[in-house]
């Protein structure tokens, strides 16, 4: 089985961005992540990860200490992955997922029910791939 990610970003604002991840073309959760800067610019673990489509592999964390999708391609080396978190303090230059989100754009809640729900899918998948617009 093939998994199609997308996740559409709104505008950063109030030092994050917002966005919503679609799972095989259907709304899926909401997605947080740090600030998208220019092309060139990067701030270590405060910048989003930049547009385009990348491999997902599903790997054991050794922060988080469990499995969680890894970015692959040219994010390979960087350690980028999608993981719980509610606020841009929790990004760490990754991906954050929650299934509801403050009307002010600052912080996305039920992250590990996302998260759970999201694994549940992707754990049996034989292809993954995120595209990030």
């Amino acid at each position: 089985m093939n998994v199609s990610l997308l996740l559409k970003r709104s505008p950063s604002a109030h030092g994050c961005t917002i966005g919503e991840l679609l799972l095989n073309g259907k709304f899926f959760c909401y997605t947080l992540e740090d600030v998208v800067r220019p092309v060139g610019q990067h701030v270590a673990n405060e910048t989003a990860i930049p547009a385009g489509t990348y491999p997902v592999t599903i790997t054991r964390s050794p922060t988080f200490k469990m499995l969680t999708p890894r970015l692959g391609g040219a994010l390979a080396g960087r350690g980028v992955l999608i993981h719980p978190g509610n606020v841009a303090a929790d990004t760490r230059g990754c991906i954050l997922v929650g299934l509801a989100k403050l009307p002010s754009n600052t912080k996305i809640y039920q992250s590990r029910e996302a998260f759970e729900r999201l694994m549940g899918h992707l754990l049996n998948a034989s292809t993954i791939t995120l595209t990030i617009q």
